[in-house]
């Protein structure tokens, strides 16, 4: 079991005052919902009562006909011999439970009687409509929402056995724009690279840690891409396709998300259920183009224009060619080097809770990243190598553009000139 950050959110809610609402964990699968919902309800309460309804399909029967909180307790108690029901020292932990709507419709009457917690987890939690006309419908007012991402590259250090001292450290170089000792620095790259492969599916990084075998990684990775792209053949007819098309988007010098790489005549009408239902799933991340460099940054983004990432970077670096892994850890990037550690910095940047831009115009200027650092609107250059900065030079010169700062990432040490901040890519993570 991993430490994951997500917990202090989860002492959080055990800890609100007032009336107490259910818990809901919404993730993309594989990214350790069920594991880290168990370990916490295991540290904190006497009794936990677990029913994962894709596994237990007759659990289903308790959440039929009237929601009464007494009678659910009864038959949940007759279906889990051995489960203890004290009132206030209980929690019912239900596992996907977007396949009982009913299930997730009961957690009003039991926030309403109060004598027994609720925690619920789903993969296809964020589906709007999935099971919607099986049930008594969701519950306004009585949920508590989580989105669960898959592990940061901090937590990814930490599953190295990497201590946080060494994070302080780092953190302190960011803040006080002092380089890393050499040592470090490059550790730091290697194990930032091994993210990039790896990525953060706790299963993933787990059998990377047991076995450093990057085949093995790549087997699991194949692994579950190919039981993605099973559900999304039961859902929706065209999501494999934008799935799919992912890699060659982002490997076009202007990143964007055409429809004509999809079909000859593509059109938007088409395939946005699919996109949004990759949305929904947190499979991807959106970056939409803005039409002017100024705050508040959504309000200045272009709907029908955007960039699609993955969330995970392990699963996009898993879905190139079968030895882009070893290519990325030996520094020998070639054609795709450019989308991976875009990719990795969106990924950084949406596990921060961030939601993503970009700036393009037609005359060739772009900057591939535009958010809020420090209440201070940045721009973001990533670059695969060195790399140059022109397109944020011509920007910080101009005065149109409402522009404190730009960071440049690259495998470079810390170093400033002038509003330019230069950054190696593992200090990504300080960026909030």
């Amino acid at each position: 079991m991993f430490k994951r950050k997500i917990i202090k959110s989860f002492e959080s809610w055990k800890n609100s005052t007032g009336k107490k609402k259910a818990l809901v964990v919404k993730g993309m699968r594989q990214i350790g919902k069920t594991s880290s919902v168990l370990q916490f309800a295991k540290d904190n309460y006497a009794n936990v009562v677990y029913v994962n309804f894709k596994e237990r399909d007759s659990a289903k029967k308790v959440f039929d006909g009237d929601l009464n909180v007494d009678r659910m307790i009864m038959d949940l108690s007759a279906m889990l011999p051995g489960t203890r029901m004290e009132p206030y020292k209980t929690v019912l932990v239900f596992d996907e439970v977007q396949e009982c709507a009913n299930a997730r419709a009961s957690v009003k009457p039991f926030c309403e009687d109060g004598r027994f917690d609720v925690i619920c987890t789903g993969s296809l939690l964020g589906i709007k409509g999935y099971n919607k006309k099986k049930g008594k419908g969701v519950p306004t007012g009585f949920e508590h929402i989580i989105y669960m991402k898959p592990m940061d590259f901090e937590e990814f250090l930490w599953a190295k056995g990497v201590g946080e001292n060494v994070v302080d450290y780092l953190r302190g170089c960011y803040e006080s724009r002092t380089p890393v000792s050499e040592a470090t620095h490059a550790a730091m790259l290697r194990y930032f690279k091994e993210y990039i492969c790896v990525g953060g599916l706790p299963y993933v990084v787990d059998r990377f840690v047991a076995t450093g075998d990057m085949n093995v990684v790549y087997q699991e990775q194949r692994d579950i891409l190919e039981e993605y792209r099973d559900d999304f053949g039961k859902h929706q007819p065209r999501i494999n396709r934008v799935f799919d098309s992912i890699p060659r988007q982002l490997a076009k010098e202007n990143k964007k998300f055409v429809y004509s790489a999809l079909e000859k005549k593509g059109r938007s009408e088409h395939y946005q259920a699919a996109i949004q239902w990759l949305l929904d799933c947190g499979i991807v991340n959106q970056c939409k183009n803005l039409s002017a460099i100024s705050a508040p940054l959504e309000g200045n983004s272009v709907e029908n224009v955007f960039k699609l990432y993955m969330q995970d970077s392990g699963l996009f670096v898993a879905m190139l060619d079968e030895g882009a892994a070893f290519k990325i850890l030996s520094g020998e990037l070639g054609f795709y080097k450019g989308a991976i550690f875009e990719n990795i910095v969106a990924d950084c940047f949406s596990k921060q809770d961030r939601r993503l831009f970009y700036f393009h115009k037609d005359s060739g200027l772009e900057i591939d990243f535009v958010t809020m650092v420090g209440g201070e609107t940045a721009l973001i250059e990533v670059k695969a190598t060195t790399g140059n900065t022109k397109s944020s030079d011509t920007v910080l010169k101009n005065p149109q553009y409402e522009v404190d700062v730009c960071y440049k990432l690259s495998e470079n040490n810390v170093g400033v000139a002038g509003k330019k901040v230069t950054l190696p890519y593992y200090m990504t993570m300080f960026l909030k």
